[in-house]
């Protein structure tokens, strides 16, 4: 099993590598702005895809082995607002103050395709901070953590301290769900192909 993973976040090639899908990391530019009237999980959803179509524009036009291209996008939403990454340190301290002490949603979004077939899947996760001080916020925006992750912050990093819980999927929430990413992989690969990783 290889494909190409058209994303430039190291937690995303770092995902796929822990469940063993071997992958190239590859270019893929796409311009990240919401439409009007546009919903959250449109947003979402149509980034993934747009991400992984760039992906295997530049595959095709590189002259690379062809091989299936994911592409995949990741956001918080409160209510009708939504959370990417922040633009500089007042950005990041607005939106910690706003999820402070309260449940938000993360949508994570991916697609693969090969040019022949495209499948897309979409992982909800629900995820709620316990009260934050602005002490504890504006020691957090000092770090470089939150800057580049939606939301303004990293469940993998120290803001896991900040985190009471969450209902869904822990790695969706990272920057890949890994659990439908692999029922995608299964539309692409054999079954023997899938089983080789769990040899």
């Amino acid at each position: 099993m290889f494909i190409y993973l058209a994303s430039q976040s190291p937690r995303r090639s770092e995902l796929l590598a822990q469940v063993g899908v071997e992958h190239r990391v590859i270019s893929a530019s796409v311009t990240e702005v919401k439409n009007i009237n546009e919903t959250p999980v449109e947003y979402v959803q149509r980034l993934a895809l747009a991400k992984a179509q760039a992906g295997l524009d530049y595959v095709i036009s590189s002259g690379m082995p062809l091989a299936p291209v994911l592409g995949a996008d990741t956001l918080g939403c409160l209510a009708a607002r939504v959370f990417e990454k922040p633009a500089n340190k007042d950005d990041a301290v607005d939106m910690l103050l706003a999820l402070s002490g309260r449940s938000h949603d993360i949508l994570s979004a991916v697609t693969i395709t090969d040019g022949q077939q495209t499948w897309s899947d979409l992982s909800v996760t629900q995820v709620t901070f316990r009260p934050l001080t602005r002490i504890e916020i504006n020691d957090y925006c000092e770090s470089a953590e939150p800057y580049d992750k939606a939301g303004s912050y990293a469940i993998q990093g120290q803001a896991a301290v900040f985190i009471e819980r969450i209902e869904g999927s822990y790695s969706g929430v990272v920057g890949l769900p890994l659990s439908e990413t692999w029922q995608l992989l299964s539309r692409f690969f054999s079954p023997n192909e899938i089983k080789l990783l769990t040899d």
